[in-house]
């Protein structure tokens, strides 16, 4: 690979369950990340039932599934969002989206390798739970963080989806985001029943708390108004924490992650 090659920071956002509002944190951080300056894509990667869109209150006449049909590229279905975000939107109760064949995954990276320049930041947002597309697009990133709340079958459902990729593909490191915490203690009570169940059924394994979103009753007003909260309501406590992750995550030095899972992405990295 050239050493000029720009490689950009993949980084995927998974939950073991739905409900826990992954793709909210998603969108949000992705408009403080461009806000700071950062290209910033947002790869929708629940692919039969697409909500990036719907969130942002955007129509898009093309999506992933034009492009594993090989009707279009990713560049001609992305679309702009709020703040220079850009989304790269999946498709809707198309149900052949739920289980892609290897023949689709490699095309899909021939299509990624296209955009590596454009990006400095790729967020993956992913379906919820542990089926073989939440798998592959957690495993492709550099970074993963894993989004849980304070409901006891959230850390349930969140230390199985560490379980597997942990004791199946390897995966050593994780990043947990809490959210809809009422404060940063009980943020880091869940973190600490989640460290805890992980040191005695786990081992060699590496939780790194990234922070906490607070709950916030502006959130389902933005929602409801298919706006982003960090927009809507740019002084409320929950952009502040929003800014706050965005800035951490934009000033961090990241290294070269040994796994190598970023070669499954953009292939200038290996030989497929």
């Amino acid at each position: 690979m050239p050493a000029s090659q720009k490689i950009p920071r993949v980084i995927s956002i998974t939950s073991g369950k739905g409900g826990v509002g992954k793709t909210n944190i998603s969108v949000n951080l992705a408009y403080c990340l461009a806000k700071l300056g950062k290209k910033v894509v947002i790869l929708d990667a629940d692919l039969n039932l697409a909500n990036v869109d719907v969130l942002l209150g955007i129509t898009p006449q093309y999506n992933l599934q034009h492009v594993f049909l090989g009707e279009k590229s990713l560049n001609d279905i992305m679309v702009k969002g709020p703040g220079g975000i850009s989304i790269l939107p999946a498709s809707s109760g198309v149900l052949e989206m739920a289980d892609l064949t290897e023949q689709q995954k490699l095309y899909f990276l021939s299509e990624m390798s296209e955009l590596g320049e454009q990006i400095d930041i790729l967020l993956i947002d992913t379906a919820a739970g542990i089926n073989k597309n939440v798998i592959y697009f957690t495993l492709v990133a550099q970074e993963r963080v894993i989004v849980l709340s304070p409901e006891p079958t959230s850390l349930t459902d969140a230390y199985a989806m560490i379980k597997v990729l942990s004791n199946r593909h390897d995966v050593k490191k994780f990043r947990i985001l809490i959210n809809s915490a009422h404060s940063e203690k009980e943020a880091l009570a869940v973190f600490r029943q989640l460290t805890l169940v992980a040191d005695r059924f786990l081992e060699t394994l590496s939780l790194d708390y990234l922070g906490y979103i607070p709950f916030d009753a502006k959130l389902p007003q933005a929602v409801r108004s298919q706006r982003l909260v960090t927009e809507l309501f740019p002084k409320s406590n929950i952009t502040l924490m929003f800014k706050k992750l965005g800035r951490q995550m934009a000033e961090e030095d990241i290294l070269p992650q040994s796994d190598g899972n970023i070669n499954f992405f953009w292939k200038g990295l290996f030989n497929i």
